[in-house]
């Protein structure tokens, strides 16, 4: 990927890339060009490719060797317990190993035995790199169809449990960042960071942003509030002065209540260990401000948090759902709206990073203001 500057120049193609369990969204924003007109991909995401690799090794009966750095599990752990249980012999460098756990007594307790660099190089085995974001492997594609790979900033998107100290949740632990970021300041665009501002602790995000090297203007947000600040692009959302936004992702489920960009309330849960009837139950109670802590906790969810309910005037004008699970809440009480920000469903998130990007970057904002629109307060 051809990347010229490591500071934002005032030049304008921005690459956002919104990596989830399922996909990876990718969106080439230009706004010298209609915004339906920029080039758009849902790819495999970077775990479930590792994950078909994986699986391959374990057809082929062949032993599996992880390297690379800690990225997003899911799929690929899954497919690693699988191969081991199926017999085949697994290694992993220390650094790839954190993608199964951070606690390396806890991989190698699985049967992943953790070799260094060197002695990885020297194994019999199929190689199976972890990494988060693949720049050379985006700019093959876009080469395919004649589309220039140069850009002028990088707008990258994750979820992130971090690294919790031993003995902690890190459903509370990822909970407590959430927590901590919106009581600092309360706007989703606070989710927004300049890569050498992201704590320690977010180590899969901060590995995300190392893959893009330091060459070019790179920006970070994370990608359930990335999500709803791009909701708030599609026509019947931006007019409404409070709305629900819930992100269904293929792992995670995040929710809203909004007066603008400032978050009156928000939960998060796993999506897959809720029906449509606890969907409905937790965001009607988001929106009444009763939805409890324990409550989603105890469902094995992250939390619940009532940031300013002071904000709330009345019951949201819209509830709306997006990401690839939203089918979910179809044709339930929540009457959900399905949102489609310049006609995508799948591109919220992908514009929420754009905004990100001038957040972090003042010089961009007045071209993206001028393409998206502006963003209410």
């Amino acid at each position: 990927m051809d990347r010229p500057s490591a500071r934002y120049t005032g030049a304008m193609r921005i690459l956002a890339i919104d990596m989830g369990t399922g996909t990876q969204d990718i969106l080439l924003f230009d706004p010298a060009r209609p915004v339906e007109n920029n080039e758009k991909l849902i790819l495999p995401s970077a775990t479930e490719i590792a994950a078909r690799r994986i699986r391959r090794a374990t057809a082929e009966r062949r032993p599996v060797v992880l390297t690379g750095t800690v990225a997003g599990g899911g799929p690929c752990s899954w497919a690693l317990e699988d191969h081991l249980k199926a017999g085949y012999a697994a290694f992993a460098t220390p650094e790839a190993a954190q993608t199964v756990d951070d606690d390396p007594a806890q991989v190698e307790a699985l049967g992943v035995r953790i070799v260094s660099e060197d002695e990885a190089a020297r194994l019999d085995g199929d190689r199976v790199r972890l990494q988060d974001l693949d720049l050379q492997a985006i700019a093959t594609a876009l080469a395919a169809f004649e589309v220039p790979a140069r850009v002028d900033g990088i707008a990258l998107g994750c979820l992130d449990h971090g690294a919790a100290p031993p003995g902690i949740s890190d459903r509370v632990f990822r909970f407590e960042h959430l927590r901590r970021t919106v009581e600092r300041r309360n706007d989703l665009l606070a989710f927004a960071t300049l890569p050498a501002d992201l704590p320690e602790y977010l180590t899969r995000a901060r590995a995300m942003v190392a893959s893009a090297g330091n060459e070019a203007a790179v920006a970070f947000m994370d990608t359930g509030p990335a999500a709803a600040l791009g909701a708030l692009h599609d026509e019947r959302v931006a007019v409404e002065p409070e709305a629900a936004v819930v992100n269904l992702g293929n792992m995670h489920l995040l929710g809203f209540h909004l007066r603008g960009r400032r978050i009156a309330s928000l939960f998060e849960h796993h999506t897959g260990a809720v029906d449509a009837g606890q969907i409905v139950r937790f965001v009607a109670g988001l929106c009444d401000g009763s939805l409890t802590n324990e409550e989603v906790f105890s469902s094995h969810g992250h939390g619940a948090f009532h940031a300013d309910r002071s904000l709330v005037r009345g019951v949201p004008g819209v509830i709306a759902a997006t990401g690839p699970q939203r089918g979910k809440v179809a044709g339930t009480v929540l009457r959900p709206y399905f949102a489609a920000p310049f006609g995508d469903v799948m591109a919220s998130g992908c514009f929420g990073l754009v905004r990100a990007f001038a957040e972090v970057y003042p010089e961009a904002r007045e071209a993206i203001d001028h393409r998206l629109g502006a963003l209410p307060a």
